[in-house]
């Protein structure tokens, strides 16, 4: 494959899915609070109990959203759902996005795989096999042209 590599930083993330996780946390604290204003028989405090419950599906509903890989000259972050790590470019052994995986996996030189949930095949399925390639062909390079002469 000839593909061009991607200016860095570049920042891969399930664009479609974001939108329909975000569009649906605002629809659900919107309801639940109307709900909430609208029921005359509720007190204040069972009030506030629809309002928070609405908050926290929309936060829920938001850490799923917030899913991300950024990568850039030194290295990859992946940004899952509630953790952040920081990858060398040496690190990455192989970038797998194999027929029914949901989101892609990094095989790293430890030996252990770390799922990188921005980029999943969920909605975008061809955005997602694209942003894989992408990360791929980034790795590849990188790993050729360590500074330490590492390969991976």
């Amino acid at each position: 494959m000839s593909s061009e590599l991607p200016n860095l930083p570049v920042t891969f993330r399930p664009g479609r899915t974001r939108a329909v996780l975000l569009t649906a946390g605002i629809a659900i604290f919107v309801v639940i609070t109307a709900v909430a204003l609208l029921l005359e028989k509720l007190g204040p405090g069972e009030r506030l109990s629809f309002i928070l419950t609405g908050a926290l599906m929309f936060g829920v509903l938001a850490m799923l959203a917030r899913v991300k890989v950024v990568a850039d000259e030194s290295g990859v972050t992946v940004v899952n759902i509630a953790g952040k790590r920081r990858l060398e470019w040496a690190e990455i052994v192989q970038v797998n996005l194999r027929p029914g995986d949901p989101w892609v996996f990094l095989n790293l030189s430890d030996g252990t795989s770390l799922p990188a949930l921005g980029i999943q095949p969920g909605i975008a399925k061809q955005r997602a096999i694209a942003d894989a390639r992408a990360l791929r062909a980034l790795a590849e390079a990188r790993a050729i042209n360590d500074p330490e002469g590492r390969q991976g």
